[in-house]
This record gives structure tokens, C-alpha cells and sequence, in this order.
């Protein structure tokens, strides 16, 4: 094709209305029909619009409320299990600012398009710094407390959360995500087929398609299972051996032991098969999500059951079951449900 040709396609295309393209690899076009064939007319339309809408790329909007929302969450959680270390280091305050940082720029990235690619970003980019650092400073609190790590169980179950900083970052990578992605009222694809795009790239600009633009337009399924493995294995971990300073006594605080390796292989699965994506991936993340909403539930009756109860309720929260960490572990579920809707990465 020389470059006559292809100014002269480009202008047939801008020419003819725009229109919605389904690529042949989008599975998610059946789901849509069996949407609109079994639910009712207008709760069906508007899950399956819905689901168009992530699976092209185009819930930005969205995505910065969930990363704000999810901040909240962990910004209480790190505020008072660091509130009992007496925030004996400076840098302990670190996270509960950005924190709130993280949730103004989602609410912000909400309402504005421009505070979604830049303000979000820059905060989500800092929160992942924070929390790699967070991460180390916890190893180190590990190694330093009596035997080190010549006594890992002891130390990890008894020393500072190792793993929870890294589920801190989670909301900051979901705020990450929302920045690259496009807004819910963005034009819908048009009669443009994906090759020819590529083409166009590399006769004008002579490289290949970033990641970027995979992210703008929903391919990056691939990308979501392998952080939702990541999320699972460090709540899991979590999970663990919180429950093992309990001496498991309940059978329920075994389900996010069970679930979360469980939710680990279906992602593991899912990023080389596209059925599993479709098929075990979102029941294992349902079943995450069920499973944190459970917890929730555990947690708090835990927390009123203390000496005192309602009447002391900030000091049983603070030395009670942590009352949001099973949120965190429904957020893996969330992730997971998230990669299901996504569409296959071109390379």
C-alpha cells in the first residue's frame, strides 16, 4: 500500500459514520447477547453496555472511584496498625498521607478528566513507591527483631505485617490503571480495523503499538491476571498466619487460606488460555469477593464482642481482628473479575 492508497482509505473511512467493531478475538460479544437474552430488557441492555464499556477500555471514571474508594479502606487499615507502633518512625506517616492523597485524586480523576491522567498518576506512581519502601522497612523490622530470620515463623507472625504494604499499593496500582484508560463518554471504536492502525503507526512513526494504547483500549487481560496473582498470594500470605496467631479457630478463618491459591491458579490459567479467563477465573474471584465480604462480617462481630464493645470501640479496633483486611482480600476478587472483562493483549 503506498501512501496515496492509504491517504485515500483513511479519508473513505472518515467519510462513513462511526460504528462499533467487534474484533473477532472479543469472546465477550456472546456474554452480551446471553445478557440481553435472559435478564430484562432494560437491566440487561445496561449490564451489557456496561460490560462493552470495560472490555473497550472506557470506564476511567469509574476505575478512579474504585482506586479512591479502595485507599480509604487500606489508609485505615495502615493508620492503626501503625497508631500501636506509636508511629515511632517518621516514616510511618507516610502512607496515611498519601492515602488520603490516593482518595482526593480518585474522587478528582472522577469529575475530571485531566486530574485522572495526570494528578491520579503522579499519586499512584508515589503510593507504589511508598509502598515498595514500606515493604523493605518491614523486612528489615523482621530481621532485626531477636533471631532474625534464623527464626522465620516466629518472627514473620509476631514482627511488623510483611506483605501488607504491598496490598497497600493495590488501590495505587487500580489508580494507575483508570489513568491510562479512557472515559466512560469516549467515542466508541470506528470502522478502523485494528491492523490497519498498526500499519498507519509504523509507516508514519516506525515502531510498534505501545502499551499504552493496549491499556486505552481494554487489552490487557493478560497484565490484570498476573497482578491479581500477585494481590492473592500477598493476602493470602496475610491471611495465614494471622489466622495462625488465632490458632484457627474458627473453620471459616481456613476459606481465604483455601480460596486464595485457588484464585492464584485460575489467573495462572488465565493468562494462557482465554476460555479460563472466561470460564473459572471470575468464579474464583466471586467466590474471593463473597469470601472478604464474609470476613468483613467475622471481623466486626469479633470486634463487638470484646470487653466493652460499642463502648470502646476504638480500642477494640485497634487491638481486635483487623476489621478491613478481609476487604482487602475481596479487592483480589475484584481484580480478577476485572481481568475476566478484559480483552487479550495483541502480542
Amino acid at each position: 500500500m503506498n501512501l496515496r492508497q492509504m491517504i485515500r482509505g483513511i479519508a473513505g473511512v472518515a467519510k462513513r459514520p462511526a460504528t462499533i467493531v467487534r474484533p473477532a478475538d472479543d469472546l465477550g460479544s456472546r456474554w452480551d447477547t446471553f445478557l440481553e437474552k435472559h435478564l430484562p430488557t432494560p437491566l440487561g441492555k445496561e449490564v451489557a453496555e456496561a460490560d462493552v464499556h470495560v472490555r473497550e477500555g472506557r470506564f476511567q471514571r469509574s476505575l478512579s472511584l474504585m482506586a479512591g474508594a479502595s485507599s480509604v479502606l487500606a489508609g485505615l487499615e495502615v493508620s492503626y496498625e501503625h497508631y500501636k507502633g506509636s508511629y515511632g518512625q517518621k516514616v510511618m506517616w507516610t502512607p496515611v498521607v498519601l492515602s488520603g492523597a490516593m482518595t482526593g485524586a480518585g474522587v478528582w480523576g472522577f469529575f475530571n478528566k485531566w486530574a485522572a491522567k495526570t494528578v491520579l498518576r503522579w499519586v499512584s506512581v508515589l503510593t507504589l513507591i511508598d509502598s515498595l519502601v514500606g515493604f523493605l522497612f518491614h523486612v528489615r523490622g523482621i530481621a532485626r527483631k531477636p533471631g532474625g530470620w534464623r527464626l522465620p515463623v516466629a518472627n514473620i507472625v509476631m514482627g511488623p505485617p510483611i506483605f501488607a504494604p504491598l496490598l497497600f499499593g493495590v488501590s495505587a496500582y487500580l489508580g494507575l490503571i483508570a489513568s491510562f484508560l479512557r472515559p466512560e463518554e469516549a467515542p466508541e471504536y470506528i470502522d478502523i480495523t485494528p491492523g490497519r492502525l498498526r500499519g498507519i503507526r509504523r509507516f508514519f512513526f516506525g515502531r510498534r503499538v505501545r502499551w499504552t494504547q493496549d491499556i486505552r483500549e481494554g487489552r490487557f487481560q493478560k497484565h490484570l491476571a498476573v497482578a491479581t496473582i500477585l494481590s492473592a498470594f500477598f493476602s493470602g500470605f496475610e491471611a495465614l498466619y494471622s489466622h495462625y496467631k488465632n490458632n484457627f479457630r474458627y473453620k471459616a478463618q481456613w476459606s481465604p487460606v483455601i480460596i486464595a491459591p485457588l484464585l492464584m491458579l485460575a489467573a495462572a490459567l488465565s493468562i494462557r488460555s482465554p476460555r479460563a479467563a472466561r470460564t473459572v477465573l471470575p468464579i474464583m474471584s466471586l467466590a474471593a469477593i463473597v469470601d472478604g465480604g464474609v470476613g468483613f462480617f467475622y471481623h466486626a462481630r469479633g470486634v463487638s464482642r470484646r470487653p466493652g464493645g460499642s463502648k470502646t470501640l476504638l480500642y477494640n479496633v485497634l487491638y481486635g481482628p483487623p476489621l478491613f483486611a478481609p476487604l482487602l482480600f475481596a479487592a483480589c476478587g475484584v481484580l480478577g473479575l476485572l481481568a475476566c472483562l478484559m480483552r487479550r493483549e495483541r502480542r
